[in-house]
C-alpha cells in the first residue's frame, strides 16, 4: 500500500547537486575573467621607523630619511624627519630634525621646528627652534633662539649682526676695528722671568 518515494528524492538531490556544481563553476569562471584589483604600495610609519637600541653605541654621523628613535648612545651628527631621544639615550653632537622629543640626554646643538623636553629630558647646548616646550622635570642648560627656518643650518642670526650694520650703528664711534697683531717670534728670554 505504501509506495516508497526514495527514487524521486534521489533524483531531486542529484538535480540540486548538478545545479550547485554548475553555479560554482560559473562563478569561478566569472571571477577568473576579472583582473585582480591593483594594490598600491602603502607606507606604514611603524615599519619605516629606524631605531637605535639601548645596547648600541655609534660614533659617526647618522642620516635617516624618515622618523627615528634613539635609546642607545650616539657621538656625532644625527639627522631625521621626526626624532625621539628616549629615556636613557645619550647624544653628543648636533641634532637636526623637524620634530625632536628629548626624554634622554643631548649634549650639543639642536636645530628643529618643534622641540619638546619631557619626562626628565636634559639638553646641554643651544636650541634653534620655531616652537619649544620644556616639561617641569626636564633640564635645559644653554641658549634658546626662535628662528623661522631652524633646520637650514647656521645663519646670520646665530652669528650676530653683519659687520656693515655694526659700523653704521650708533655705537660705531665707540667700536674700533681690531687688526690682527703681527706675528711675533717667541724667544726663551721673553718667556723666562727676569731676576
Amino acid at each position: 500500500m505504501f509506495k516508497s518515494k526514495a527514487p524521486e528524492k534521489d533524483q531531486d538531490v542529484a538535480a540540486n547537486a548538478a545545479e550547485a556544481v554548475e553555479r560554482a563553476l560559473h562563478q569561478q569562471h566569472s571571477v577568473v575573467e576579472q583582473p585582480p584589483p591593483k594594490r598600491e604600495p602603502t607606507t606604514n610609519a611603524a615599519a619605516t621607523r629606524s631605531c637605535i637600541g639601548a645596547g648600541m653605541a655609534i660614533v659617526g654621523n647618522i642620516e635617516c630619511n624618515g622618523p627615528a628613535q634613539v635609546f642607545g648612545r650616539i657621538k656625532g651628527e644625527l639627522r631625521a624627519s621626526d626624532l625621539l631621544i628616549g629615556d636613557g639615550a645619550q647624544v653628543e653632537g648636533s641634532v637636526i630634525a623637524q620634530d625632536v622629543t628629548v626624554c634622554g640626554r643631548v649634549k650639543g646643538t639642536i636645530r628643529a621646528v618643534r622641540v619638546k623636553l619631557q619626562d626628565g629630558g636634559t639638553v646641554e647646548g643651544d636650541i634653534f627652534h620655531r616652537s619649544l616646550s620644556i616639561d617641569e622635570n626636564s633640564v635645559f642648560e644653554g641658549s634658546s633662539r626662535r628662528v623661522e627656518n631652524p633646520t637650514d643650518g647656521p645663519s646670520a642670526e646665530a652669528k650676530g649682526p653683519p659687520q656693515e650694520d655694526t659700523q653704521k650703528s650708533a655705537l660705531a664711534p665707540y667700536l674700533r676695528r681690531v687688526e690682527p697683531a703681527a706675528a711675533t717670534e717667541w724667544s726663551e728670554s721673553a718667556v723666562e722671568p727676569k731676576h
